[in-house]
């Protein structure tokens, strides 16, 4: 019922809170089913990750910023997000504590989703056993690989991605 790629993110997202690895997870979806669509309940969740991502790091007007694109979309789509279990009341309280978090520059703090479907939530809980990670674990705040994640990685692929783009938007002009 519910995308392995969704349930791996909810995995990440309240396991070893890789949000680096749930922006990845789900941007690879959003591409195959629902590619140029920046208004996708996709992106949001990507956007929600992203500013988790960016909060953890001390990066509060960039975590701000994101959360508040993400928002729009979310406020647009409250079907699509029941649609993936999550209690559209509890969701739209979670961001707005959220935003009041960021705007006052308070310390990053996990948080969870508020999934309000019971087979999706121990799905994703499974997922995150056998991950061997542990469900609703706080972020360990000094493990650097999970906090400068970006600064790490092999960007090659996406480099190369990004210069075909070029190429083909200029071929098409």
């Amino acid at each position: 019922m519910y995308p392995s790629e969704y349930i791996q993110f909810l995995a990440h997202f309240h396991g070893d809170r890789d949000y680096f690895e749930c922006h990845e997870l789900l941007e690879d979806y959003w591409k195959k089913t629902d590619p140029r669509n920046k208004d996708s309940i996709w992106v949001g969740l990507i956007l929600l990750s992203v500013s988790a991502y960016h909060h953890r790091r001390n990066n509060f007007s960039g975590a701000l910023r994101t959360l508040l694109k993400a928002s729009k979309i979310f406020e647009f789509q409250p079907d699509s997000l029941a649609k993936l279990g999550i209690n559209n009341i509890e969701f739209f309280q979670l961001l707005n504590e959220q935003v009041s978090t960021l705007q006052k520059g308070e310390s990053y703090r996990s948080f969870s989703l508020p999934i309000c479907d019971k087979a999706l939530a121990e799905l994703a809980k499974k997922a995150c056993e056998q991950k061997g990670f542990m469900w609703g674990k706080e972020s360990d705040l000094t493990d650097k690989l999970l906090i400068d994640r970006h600064k790490l990685r092999d960007r090659t692929s996406i480099i190369e991605e990004r210069k075909q783009s070029l190429k083909t938007r200029k071929g098409s002009e």
